[in-house]
């Protein structure tokens, strides 16, 4: 073979190799756009950080956020330089689930997990790129919340002024028809008042219904007692001698509130009075493995997902606690701590028979038409306790409302059920809770009410539950 021979089947090898390697890499660069446009596009589209799209969003009339009766509580409105606005026409009420939408500052709440639809930009076309430009809408989808804005400004005025959070759900679906946190902002007005708002010593931007974390006291009796059923440690018949406080081992004392010599009771009876030395020692009884466990199947180590943005609570190791903090746990005390939607889900599956539903805040989203993009459709979470069992538990929470601490929440010919808390904390003076449902026998409304720093939940949080309850079942 001659070496002109050699040269040009060397120089074709060679463009062979090259047309291969740069059909390659079109290859790659198209799959990559493709997987740009087709899987990445909302996320790239909708991310806090695209200040082009949040540029581009301010010339689109953004849809609207209504509660569960129609009444707007988000609206866009024009303004001179032929952009849009967004308003808030119920201020403080619903400033920690709508959030609010800033070019400076971002987006918080629905405003922020509901963008695209709000800003008509998420639609199947969205991801054909530019050419879903020919699509644009001129008006964003709109939003109908599970709230009820009537039983929203009952429970921000059962607060009073004082520092808390309130959350009704329904029991039989899951819906969220209030949820509340005090001290609140106006989001209408953030931009303005960034500063003294984004550095208030009480944290007004956060959700304390789901990302504050508190000590539950007392009110995670009820789940204690349905352990200690279900674990046959105990049984509606069992007798316990409460004496004022329970020795635990040479040194460890658990007292009763105020010393408080209950005497002998049965576990329906301890719970109507709170008894401290009945609930720590079936923890006790119950020992660390049982306890996790009854926890763990109430989902309290599960995070929710869905529309709702929870801090996730904190469990104790319970394989690492000693006698008295494994008592302390039975009361609600020691390193457990929970959110007040969570113990809103725990008073929701006793109603319900022992079934939990998952919790959702969005009903449906619609086009400015009317037309229904989706809708929520209730959904079952877990399944943490026989039916038996839970309305066992329903019927000693009735005789708490009925003769015991939870007095203050009763209703005037309807059967509440209920279980008061007073949580200790290092930080001041105690927590008051409440946690119940009404009405007992065909239960539509689940409550959980927490007030920060304030002392007895029977004196302070069960009349505001009270209040909540009487309003949703009007």
């Amino acid at each position: 073979m001659s070496n002109k021979t050699m040269q040009d089947h060397s120089i074709r090898r060679n463009i062979h190799k090259v047309a291969l390697f740069s059909i390659g890499l079109l290859v790659t660069l198209l799959g990559y756009v493709t997987y740009l446009q087709v899987v990445e596009s909302n996320s790239l589209s909708f991310n806090p950080l695209n200040r082009r799209t949040a540029k581009a969003a301010l010339k689109v009339e953004r849809g609207l956020i209504t509660d569960s009766h129609g009444r707007i509580v988000a609206l866009s409105k024009p303004t001179a330089q032929e952009e849009y606005k967004r308003e808030y026409p119920y201020d403080v009420l619903f400033a920690h689930i709508v959030g609010y939408d800033s070019l400076t500052y971002g987006k918080s709440g629905i405003e922020s997990s509901y963008d695209g639809y709000l800003s008509g930009q998420k639609n199947p076309e969205h991801q054909l790129g530019a050419i879903s430009q020919l699509f644009k809408n001129s008006a964003g989808n709109n939003v109908t919340l599970t709230i009820d804005a009537q039983l929203q400004k009952v429970a921000y005025q059962a607060l009073g002024a004082n520092r808390g959070a309130i959350v009704v759900i329904s029991p039989k679906t899951g819906a969220i028809l209030a949820m509340i946190s005090r001290p609140s902002f106006d989001p209408g007005s953030l931009d303005a008042n960034w500063d003294n708002v984004s550095q208030a010593a009480n944290s007004p931007l956060l959700n304390r219904a789901t990302q504050g974390l508190y000590p539950p006291g007392s009110i995670i009796k009820v789940l204690i007692a349905e352990a200690a059923l279900a674990e046959q440690i105990a049984t509606g018949k069992s007798e316990f001698n409460c004496t004022g406080a329970l020795k635990i081992g040479p040194d460890y004392v658990l007292p009763e509130s105020g010393n408080r010599a209950h005497g002998k009771l049965n576990l329906e009876e301890a719970l109507a009075v709170s008894c401290n030395v009945t609930f720590g020692q079936l923890a006790l009884d119950l020992g660390r493995t049982k306890m996790s466990k009854s926890f763990e199947r109430y989902g309290f180590s599960q995070p929710l997902g869905g529309d709702i943005l929870e801090n996730p609570g904190k469990l104790p190791d319970f394989s690492k606690l000693g006698d008295g903090d494994l008592a302390q746990t039975g009361i609600g005390q020691g390193s457990l701590l929970v959110t007040p939607l969570r113990m809103a889900m725990l008073a929701a599956t006793f109603a319900n028979r022992g079934i939990m539903m998952k919790p959702y805040l969005v009903q449906k989203i619609t086009t400015p038409d009317g037309t229904v993009i989706s809708e929520t459709s209730p959904e079952k979470w877990l399944s943490p306790v026989e039916a038996k069992l839970a309305n066992q538990v329903s019927r000693m929470m009735v005789t708490v409302v009925k003769e015991g601490t939870g007095n203050k929440a009763a209703i005037q010919g309807i059967e509440v059920a209920g279980k008061t808390g007073t949580a200790e904390n290092p930080h001041g003076s105690p927590h008051a809770w409440f946690i119940g449902f009404a009405p007992a026998d065909n239960p539509q409304i689940a409550v959980a009410v927490i007030i920060e720093n304030s002392g007895s939940g029977g004196s302070i949080a069960a009349p505001a539950a009270h209040e909540v309850l009487v309003q949703a079942l009007r």
